[in-house]
């Protein structure tokens, strides 16, 4: 078994280890999770082709949920304002990877075999999904793609 060196720090001092922001690609901005109304998923929303069907189910909500949401204006809970932000994310490296909005969705609806297995749109219903197509996307803009 190894042995487990004992570090002294001053007194009243406590010892932290700090990650420079800079080294996460995602840590460009702070993200604002408070108060997501619809009228700011409706921005994310307009950039790209995608049906109120295919967002309800993106956001895993019925579409008269969402229907409710765009006429009161609600703010979301935390989970899909989580959600929304990954898919804003994924759309804007989407949009810097492709020459448009439409070709950028033909791609999503494609089904493509990476690393072993299928993304298609319906990859974008889980994080795991949509992490994946932005691995993909980041992969094609360097031009590492599988």
């Amino acid at each position: 078994m190894a042995k487990m060196q004992k570090y002294n720090t001053p007194k009243g001092k406590t010892a932290r280890v700090e990650d420079p922001a800079l080294a996460y690609p995602s840590a460009k901005k702070p993200l604002q999770v408070a108060d997501y109304t619809y009228k700011k998923m409706k921005k994310v929303a307009d950039l790209v082709p995608f049906t109120q069907a295919e967002w309800a189910n993106m956001l895993h909500l019925s579409e008269r949920t969402l229907q409710r949401y765009a006429k009161n204006n609600s703010s979301f809970e935390g989970i899909y304002t989580d959600r929304i932000l990954l898919l804003q994310e994924m759309i804007q490296l989407g949009l810097e990877t492709f020459t448009d909005a439409q070709a950028f969705y033909r791609w999503l609806k494609k089904e493509k075999s990476v690393m072993g297995h299928t993304l298609n749109f319906t990859s974008l219903y889980s994080d795991r999904g949509i992490q994946e197509i932005i691995d993909q996307l980041i992969r094609i803009q360097q031009g590492v793609y599988a």
